[in-house]
């Protein structure tokens, strides 16, 4: 009886022995780890708003003169932008700014001898913000039209802006966080593994640039003013459990 019962004592062992041994074989096989991807969501889009600045001035020694001539200036660039359509509402002017001029005077020597009174200059700028981006471009080009009435007129080269900013910048990192998925599943299934949960997500930083233009890419952040038309990207940066 004592020998049937050592018998089957090391049966058993021998049993739980295998039976743990090739849990253990399961284990170390199992395919475990992680897969790291980046996806980039990227989209063109038009301005959707502008805004354009330009400045004129006049010179005079005598100061009143000159305030009066820049009146009449103000008056003939305002007629002009009414007539090309833009509300009179929509023209902003900025306070009129004030620089006396002077000479400077050398000796034959190249001495500096002081310098003498010239007059005053008398400048003001305006600012027109418009969803009328392709009016405002076109009136950008030709104000200096004014200068045949006289009027010296300098016209900034417009900034163009896009009011769905916050919806574009959700849309892109969806399309980056999908791209990100698509990659990660493909290097799961070329390497004969599942892919797991998602473990972490990082997003990198919106980018906005000219569409088919030159720009690098900064750290934090481009946003192109002076292209009309734009390209939007971010990156995800995601990591997901593989099995």
């Amino acid at each position: 009886m004592r020998k049937h019962l050592t018998a089957i004592i090391f049966a058993t062992a021998i049993i739980v022995s295998a039976a743990i041994l090739g849990n253990s074989i399961v284990n170390r096989n199992k395919k475990s780890g992680t897969v790291d991807v980046t996806g980039l969501g990227e989209k063109n889009f038009t301005s959707d708003l502008v805004v354009w600045e330009g400045n004129f001035s006049r010179d005079n020694f005598d100061i009143k003169t000159a305030y009066s001539d820049l009146e009449k200036d103000r008056k003939a660039v305002t007629d002009y932008l009414v007539s090309k359509g833009i509300p009179k509402e929509k023209i902003i002017f900025q306070a009129v700014n004030t620089n006396p001029l002077y000479q400077q005077n050398y000796s034959s020597s190249g001495n500096f001898t002081g310098q003498t009174f010239l007059g005053y200059q008398l400048n003001q700028t305006l600012s027109i913000e418009s969803t009328e981006v392709d009016k405002v471009e076109k009136i950008s080009r030709e104000i200096t039209e004014l200068l045949l009435q006289g009027v010296k007129f300098y016209s900034q080269p417009p900034r163009y802006y896009y009011t769905q900013l916050e919806s574009l910048k959700i849309e892109m990192i969806s399309k980056a966080t999908e791209d990100a998925r698509v990659r990660a599943e493909k290097i799961a299934e070329n390497s004969g593994s599942k892919l797991g949960n998602l473990l972490s997500a990082n997003m990198g930083i919106f980018q906005i640039t000219g569409q088919n233009s030159a720009e690098d890419y900064s750290w934090g952040g481009t946003f192109n003013t002076s292209s009309k038309e734009k390209t939007a990207s971010i990156t995800m940066r995601l990591s997901y459990g593989v099995r």
